[in-house]
Protein backbone atom coordinates (compact mmCIF):
# COMPACT_ATOMS: atom_id res chain seq x y z
CA UNK A 1 0.00 0.00 0.00
CA UNK A 2 2.99 2.35 0.73
CA UNK A 3 3.68 1.92 -3.01
CA UNK A 4 0.57 2.73 -3.95
CA UNK A 5 0.74 5.92 -2.31
CA UNK A 6 3.77 6.71 -3.83
CA UNK A 7 2.40 6.06 -7.30
CA UNK A 8 -0.72 8.05 -6.77
CA UNK A 9 1.37 11.68 -6.01
CA UNK A 10 2.38 10.76 -9.72
CA UNK A 11 -1.13 12.00 -10.68
CA UNK A 12 -0.75 15.11 -8.90
CA UNK A 13 -1.44 18.38 -10.87
CA UNK A 14 -2.89 16.07 -13.80
CA UNK A 15 -5.82 14.36 -12.66
CA UNK A 16 -8.27 17.61 -12.38
CA UNK A 17 -11.22 17.09 -11.23
CA UNK A 18 -10.51 13.35 -10.24
CA UNK A 19 -8.50 12.35 -7.56
CA UNK A 20 -5.32 10.87 -7.26
CA UNK A 21 -5.03 7.02 -7.55
CA UNK A 22 -2.45 4.30 -6.89
CA UNK A 23 -2.90 0.82 -7.24
CA UNK A 24 -0.04 -2.35 -7.07
CA UNK A 25 -1.39 -5.84 -8.01
CA UNK A 26 0.24 -9.17 -6.13
CA UNK A 27 -0.71 -12.18 -8.04
CA UNK A 28 -1.83 -15.97 -5.77
CA UNK A 29 1.60 -16.14 -4.27
CA UNK A 30 2.24 -12.30 -3.13
CA UNK A 31 4.57 -11.55 -5.93
CA UNK A 32 4.18 -8.07 -7.01
CA UNK A 33 3.11 -8.22 -10.78
CA UNK A 34 1.24 -4.73 -11.97
CA UNK A 35 1.38 -0.77 -10.74
CA UNK A 36 -0.59 2.03 -12.24
CA UNK A 37 -1.78 4.99 -11.17
CA UNK A 38 -4.17 7.32 -12.65
CA UNK A 39 -2.02 9.56 -14.96
CA UNK A 40 -4.33 12.08 -16.72
CA UNK A 41 -8.48 12.76 -16.67
CA UNK A 42 -10.33 11.09 -18.59
CA UNK A 43 -7.52 8.44 -19.00
CA UNK A 44 -7.57 4.62 -17.59
CA UNK A 45 -8.38 4.76 -13.72
CA UNK A 46 -5.02 3.23 -11.64
CA UNK A 47 -6.42 -0.08 -10.94
CA UNK A 48 -6.87 -0.91 -14.93
CA UNK A 49 -3.31 0.49 -15.58
CA UNK A 50 -2.10 -1.79 -13.03
CA UNK A 51 -4.56 -5.19 -14.26
CA UNK A 52 -3.08 -4.09 -17.79
CA UNK A 53 0.52 -4.43 -16.37
CA UNK A 54 -0.36 -7.63 -15.02
CA UNK A 55 -2.05 -9.76 -17.46
CA UNK A 56 -3.24 -12.99 -16.69
CA UNK A 57 -1.03 -12.98 -13.33
CA UNK A 58 -3.41 -11.04 -11.71
CA UNK A 59 -6.38 -13.51 -11.29
CA UNK A 60 -6.20 -15.13 -8.20
CA UNK A 61 -4.20 -11.65 -6.78
CA UNK A 62 -4.60 -9.07 -4.51
CA UNK A 63 -5.51 -5.53 -5.33
CA UNK A 64 -4.06 -2.85 -3.21
CA UNK A 65 -5.81 0.53 -4.29
CA UNK A 66 -5.12 4.04 -1.98
CA UNK A 67 -8.84 4.79 -2.51
CA UNK A 68 -12.09 2.41 -3.07
CA UNK A 69 -12.14 1.21 -6.63
CA UNK A 70 -15.00 3.34 -8.37
CA UNK A 71 -18.55 1.81 -8.84
CA UNK A 72 -19.95 4.17 -11.77
CA UNK A 73 -19.20 5.02 -15.44
CA UNK A 74 -17.93 8.14 -16.55
CA UNK A 75 -15.40 8.64 -19.61
CA UNK A 76 -14.05 5.28 -18.03
CA UNK A 77 -15.75 2.12 -16.97
CA UNK A 78 -16.34 1.10 -13.28
CA UNK A 79 -12.97 -0.06 -11.83
CA UNK A 80 -14.89 -2.59 -9.42
CA UNK A 81 -16.08 -4.30 -12.37
CA UNK A 82 -12.45 -4.64 -14.22
CA UNK A 83 -11.10 -5.96 -10.98
CA UNK A 84 -13.88 -8.71 -10.73
CA UNK A 85 -13.66 -9.51 -14.48
CA UNK A 86 -9.57 -9.36 -13.98
CA UNK A 87 -10.62 -12.64 -11.31
CA UNK A 88 -9.04 -10.43 -8.59
CA UNK A 89 -9.88 -12.59 -5.44
CA UNK A 90 -8.81 -9.79 -2.71
CA UNK A 91 -8.96 -6.23 -2.53
CA UNK A 92 -7.75 -4.15 -0.11
CA UNK A 93 -7.94 0.04 -0.12
CA UNK A 94 -7.15 2.80 2.27
CA UNK A 95 -9.81 5.36 1.94
CA UNK A 96 -13.42 4.78 1.53
CA UNK A 97 -14.99 6.69 -1.67
CA UNK A 98 -16.92 9.62 -0.32
CA UNK A 99 -18.47 10.97 -3.69
CA UNK A 100 -21.94 9.29 -3.92
CA UNK A 101 -21.45 9.25 -7.38
CA UNK A 102 -18.83 6.78 -7.44
CA UNK A 103 -19.23 5.09 -4.39
CA UNK A 104 -20.31 1.34 -3.83
CA UNK A 105 -17.27 -0.31 -5.34
CA UNK A 106 -16.75 -2.07 -2.11
CA UNK A 107 -20.06 -3.62 -2.15
CA UNK A 108 -20.02 -4.71 -5.68
CA UNK A 109 -16.81 -6.37 -5.09
CA UNK A 110 -18.05 -8.56 -2.11
CA UNK A 111 -21.28 -9.18 -4.16
CA UNK A 112 -18.94 -10.83 -6.49
CA UNK A 113 -17.00 -13.28 -4.14
CA UNK A 114 -13.95 -10.83 -4.11
CA UNK A 115 -12.28 -9.84 -0.60
CA UNK A 116 -12.27 -6.55 0.51
CA UNK A 117 -10.50 -5.16 3.81
CA UNK A 118 -10.33 -0.87 4.21
CA UNK A 119 -8.54 1.16 6.01
CA UNK A 120 -4.56 0.24 5.48
CA UNK A 121 -2.34 2.95 5.83
CA UNK A 122 -5.76 5.62 5.70
CA UNK A 123 -3.76 8.04 7.19
CA UNK A 124 -1.13 8.40 4.24
CA UNK A 125 -3.46 7.95 1.31
CA UNK A 126 -5.66 10.97 2.86
CA UNK A 127 -2.54 13.02 2.99
CA UNK A 128 -1.98 12.24 -1.12
CA UNK A 129 -5.54 12.79 -1.45
CA UNK A 130 -6.16 16.29 0.51
CA UNK A 131 -7.35 18.07 -2.29
CA UNK A 132 -9.61 15.82 -3.94
CA UNK A 133 -11.08 14.47 -0.52
CA UNK A 134 -11.43 18.29 0.51
CA UNK A 135 -13.57 19.06 -2.62
CA UNK A 136 -15.61 15.97 -2.06
CA UNK A 137 -16.81 16.46 1.79
CA UNK A 138 -15.85 20.34 1.58
CA UNK A 139 -17.63 21.73 -1.60
CA UNK A 140 -14.40 24.01 -1.85
CA UNK A 141 -10.83 23.50 -3.05
CA UNK A 142 -8.22 22.58 -0.79
CA UNK A 143 -5.76 25.45 -0.36
CA UNK A 144 -2.32 25.73 0.36
CA UNK A 145 -0.83 29.05 1.66
CA UNK A 146 2.92 29.11 0.66
CA UNK A 147 5.00 32.23 1.73
CA UNK A 148 8.97 33.14 2.25
CA UNK A 149 10.21 35.15 4.79
CA UNK A 150 13.19 35.96 7.00
CA UNK A 151 13.79 34.52 9.82
CA UNK A 152 11.95 37.51 11.71
CA UNK A 153 9.19 37.14 9.97
CA UNK A 154 9.31 39.57 7.29
CA UNK A 155 7.76 39.26 3.46
CA UNK A 156 9.42 42.45 2.39
CA UNK A 157 11.82 44.88 3.61
CA UNK A 158 10.30 48.44 4.86
CA UNK A 159 11.49 50.03 1.35
CA UNK A 160 9.11 47.14 0.07
CA UNK A 161 11.55 45.22 -1.94
CA UNK A 162 11.28 41.36 -1.34
CA UNK A 163 13.57 39.79 -4.21
CA UNK A 164 14.96 37.82 -3.49
CA UNK A 165 14.16 36.42 0.44
CA UNK A 166 14.38 33.17 -0.01
CA UNK A 167 16.97 31.11 -2.29
CA UNK A 168 16.92 30.28 -5.81
CA UNK A 169 16.75 26.22 -4.25
CA UNK A 170 13.39 27.60 -2.43
CA UNK A 171 12.00 29.14 -5.57
CA UNK A 172 12.38 26.19 -7.72
CA UNK A 173 10.78 23.98 -5.29
CA UNK A 174 7.82 26.79 -5.25
CA UNK A 175 7.42 25.66 -8.97
CA UNK A 176 7.45 22.30 -7.71
CA UNK A 177 3.99 23.27 -5.77
CA UNK A 178 2.72 24.89 -8.96
CA UNK A 179 2.29 22.17 -11.32
CA UNK A 180 0.75 19.86 -8.40
CA UNK A 181 -1.63 22.29 -8.54
CA UNK A 182 -5.07 22.90 -10.01
CA UNK A 183 -4.90 26.74 -9.64
CA UNK A 184 -2.68 29.58 -8.68
CA UNK A 185 -4.10 32.80 -6.54
CA UNK A 186 -2.01 36.37 -5.68
CA UNK A 187 -3.96 39.19 -5.48
CA UNK A 188 -3.71 42.86 -7.09
CA UNK A 189 -1.17 43.97 -4.38
CA UNK A 190 1.14 41.28 -5.25
CA UNK A 191 0.52 41.78 -9.05
CA UNK A 192 1.10 45.61 -8.85
CA UNK A 193 4.16 44.57 -6.18
CA UNK A 194 5.71 41.68 -8.47
CA UNK A 195 4.55 41.28 -11.59
CA UNK A 196 4.49 37.82 -11.11
CA UNK A 197 4.52 35.39 -14.49
CA UNK A 198 2.40 32.50 -12.10
CA UNK A 199 3.61 29.91 -14.97
CA UNK A 200 5.43 26.62 -14.23
CA UNK A 201 8.74 26.66 -15.25
CA UNK A 202 12.03 23.99 -15.40
CA UNK A 203 9.49 21.04 -16.36
CA UNK A 204 9.93 19.49 -20.09
CA UNK A 205 7.05 19.38 -22.63
CA UNK A 206 4.52 21.66 -20.47
CA UNK A 207 1.94 23.06 -22.52
CA UNK A 208 -0.08 26.01 -21.42
CA UNK A 209 -3.01 23.55 -21.05
CA UNK A 210 -0.67 21.72 -18.89
CA UNK A 211 -0.59 24.62 -16.76
CA UNK A 212 -2.28 25.38 -13.84
CA UNK A 213 -5.00 28.21 -13.53
CA UNK A 214 -3.85 31.38 -13.01
CA UNK A 215 -6.26 33.39 -10.45
CA UNK A 216 -5.81 37.40 -9.91
CA UNK A 217 -8.47 38.98 -7.36
CA UNK A 218 -8.46 42.34 -8.47
CA UNK A 219 -11.39 43.89 -6.51
CA UNK A 220 -11.66 47.30 -8.78
CA UNK A 221 -10.28 46.12 -12.11
CA UNK A 222 -6.83 47.97 -11.75
CA UNK A 223 -4.79 45.13 -13.36
CA UNK A 224 -2.62 46.38 -16.37
CA UNK A 225 -2.58 45.46 -20.36
CA UNK A 226 1.01 44.81 -20.03
CA UNK A 227 0.93 42.22 -16.80
CA UNK A 228 2.38 39.40 -16.96
CA UNK A 229 -0.28 36.82 -15.80
CA UNK A 230 -2.37 38.16 -19.22
CA UNK A 231 0.21 36.43 -21.95
CA UNK A 232 -0.86 33.01 -23.28
CA UNK A 233 1.71 30.96 -21.00
CA UNK A 234 -1.09 29.81 -18.95
CA UNK A 235 -4.98 30.27 -18.11
CA UNK A 236 -5.66 32.98 -16.48
CA UNK A 237 -9.27 34.41 -14.67
CA UNK A 238 -9.35 37.92 -12.95
CA UNK A 239 -12.11 37.86 -10.22
CA UNK A 240 -13.34 41.50 -9.89
CA UNK A 241 -16.06 42.89 -7.84
CA UNK A 242 -20.04 43.02 -9.55
CA UNK A 243 -20.26 46.62 -9.82
CA UNK A 244 -15.79 47.11 -11.33
CA UNK A 245 -15.49 48.30 -15.07
CA UNK A 246 -14.16 46.17 -17.37
CA UNK A 247 -14.08 47.86 -20.38
CA UNK A 248 -10.10 47.82 -20.16
CA UNK A 249 -10.32 43.98 -19.76
CA UNK A 250 -10.26 42.22 -23.25
CA UNK A 251 -9.29 39.16 -24.34
CA UNK A 252 -9.01 37.45 -20.58
CA UNK A 253 -12.02 35.72 -18.84
CA UNK A 254 -13.27 37.86 -15.84
CA UNK A 255 -16.05 36.73 -13.25
CA UNK A 256 -17.87 39.15 -11.03
CA UNK A 257 -18.11 37.94 -7.44
CA UNK A 258 -19.40 39.60 -4.77
CA UNK A 259 -17.00 41.65 -2.13
CA UNK A 260 -16.45 42.31 1.98
CA UNK A 261 -14.39 44.32 3.70
CA UNK A 262 -11.19 41.60 3.28
CA UNK A 263 -12.11 41.80 -0.93
CA UNK A 264 -13.51 39.46 -2.92
CA UNK A 265 -15.29 37.31 -1.07
CA UNK A 266 -12.93 34.03 -0.54
CA UNK A 267 -16.24 31.87 -0.37
CA UNK A 268 -17.66 32.86 -3.69
CA UNK A 269 -13.78 32.85 -5.07
CA UNK A 270 -13.92 29.22 -3.82
CA UNK A 271 -16.74 28.13 -4.98
CA UNK A 272 -16.76 29.41 -8.66
CA UNK A 273 -13.43 27.79 -8.67
CA UNK A 274 -15.16 24.11 -7.51
CA UNK A 275 -17.71 24.94 -9.97
CA UNK A 276 -14.54 25.05 -12.47
CA UNK A 277 -13.29 21.69 -11.67
CA UNK A 278 -10.47 23.26 -9.45
CA UNK A 279 -9.62 21.05 -6.26
CA UNK A 280 -6.81 22.35 -5.36
CA UNK A 281 -5.22 25.99 -5.28
CA UNK A 282 -1.25 27.13 -4.45
CA UNK A 283 -2.31 30.46 -2.31
CA UNK A 284 0.83 33.09 -3.38
CA UNK A 285 -0.80 36.10 -2.64
CA UNK A 286 0.64 38.57 0.16
CA UNK A 287 -0.24 39.39 3.43
CA UNK A 288 -3.66 41.27 3.11
CA UNK A 289 -4.85 38.15 0.65
CA UNK A 290 -3.38 35.51 3.27
CA UNK A 291 -5.44 37.02 6.00
CA UNK A 292 -8.63 37.32 3.95
CA UNK A 293 -8.16 33.47 3.65
CA UNK A 294 -7.58 32.75 7.07
CA UNK A 295 -10.47 34.82 8.22
CA UNK A 296 -12.50 32.69 5.96
CA UNK A 297 -10.96 29.77 7.36
CA UNK A 298 -10.00 28.53 4.43
CA UNK A 299 -6.19 27.09 4.67
CA UNK A 300 -6.09 23.63 4.81
CA UNK A 301 -2.16 23.59 5.01
CA UNK A 302 0.70 26.26 4.83
CA UNK A 303 4.50 26.13 3.40
CA UNK A 304 6.60 28.35 4.90
CA UNK A 305 10.37 28.94 3.52
CA UNK A 306 12.52 30.69 6.14
CA UNK A 307 15.34 32.25 5.09
CA UNK A 308 18.44 33.09 7.11
CA UNK A 309 17.60 36.97 7.19
CA UNK A 310 16.94 39.44 9.57
CA UNK A 311 15.48 43.09 8.18
CA UNK A 312 13.91 44.29 11.51
CA UNK A 313 10.95 45.76 9.69
CA UNK A 314 8.64 45.82 6.42
CA UNK A 315 6.04 44.10 6.19
CA UNK A 316 5.31 40.73 8.03
CA UNK A 317 4.02 37.29 6.52
CA UNK A 318 0.12 37.41 7.42
CA UNK A 319 -1.92 40.76 7.94
CA UNK A 320 -5.28 41.25 9.73
CA UNK A 321 -6.95 37.71 9.56
CA UNK A 322 -9.63 38.66 11.87
CA UNK A 323 -8.28 37.39 15.33
CA UNK A 324 -8.12 39.40 18.37
CA UNK A 325 -7.27 37.35 21.05
CA UNK A 326 -4.68 34.81 21.50
CA UNK A 327 -7.15 32.38 22.02
CA UNK A 328 -8.80 32.43 18.93
CA UNK A 329 -5.66 31.83 17.15
CA UNK A 330 -5.87 29.29 14.21
CA UNK A 331 -2.85 26.89 15.70
CA UNK A 332 -0.87 24.36 13.51
CA UNK A 333 0.41 21.22 14.25
CA UNK A 334 3.72 20.86 11.71
CA UNK A 335 4.18 18.12 9.51
CA UNK A 336 7.42 18.51 8.09
CA UNK A 337 10.81 20.60 8.45
CA UNK A 338 13.38 19.95 5.85
CA UNK A 339 16.58 22.07 4.74
CA UNK A 340 16.17 23.78 1.10
CA UNK A 341 19.58 25.07 0.09
CA UNK A 342 20.34 27.34 2.60
CA UNK A 343 16.68 28.00 3.49
CA UNK A 344 13.99 26.09 5.94
CA UNK A 345 11.07 24.98 4.83
CA UNK A 346 8.43 24.13 7.22
CA UNK A 347 4.97 22.49 6.28
CA UNK A 348 1.95 22.59 8.71
CA UNK A 349 -1.67 22.22 9.19
CA UNK A 350 -4.32 23.16 11.44
CA UNK A 351 -3.77 21.45 14.96
CA UNK A 352 -7.66 21.55 15.63
CA UNK A 353 -11.08 22.84 14.61
CA UNK A 354 -10.95 26.64 13.31
CA UNK A 355 -13.72 29.09 13.91
CA UNK A 356 -13.02 32.19 12.10
CA UNK A 357 -14.56 35.04 14.39
CA UNK A 358 -17.25 36.25 12.01
CA UNK A 359 -18.59 32.96 12.31
CA UNK A 360 -18.48 33.26 15.90
CA UNK A 361 -20.18 36.73 15.60
CA UNK A 362 -23.29 35.26 14.48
Amino acid sequence: MGRAVELAARGLGSTRPNPVVGCVITDASGTVVGEGWHERAGGPHAEVNALRAAGPAARGGTAYVTLEPCNHTGRTGPCAAALVEAGIARVVYAVPDPNPQASGGAATLRAAGVATESGLLAERAEEGNAAWLTSVRLGRPYVLWKYAATLDGRVAAADGTSRWISSAESRADVHRLRAEADAVVVGSGTLRADDPHLAVRGRDGLTAADQPLRVVLDTRATIRPTARVLDEAAPTLIAVAEEADTRHLTGVEVVRLPHDKYGISVDALLGELHRRGVRSVLLEGGPTLAGAFVAAGAVDKVVGYLAPVLLGAGRTALADAGIATLTDALRLRITDTVRIGPDLRITAVPAGPFVPTALKEH
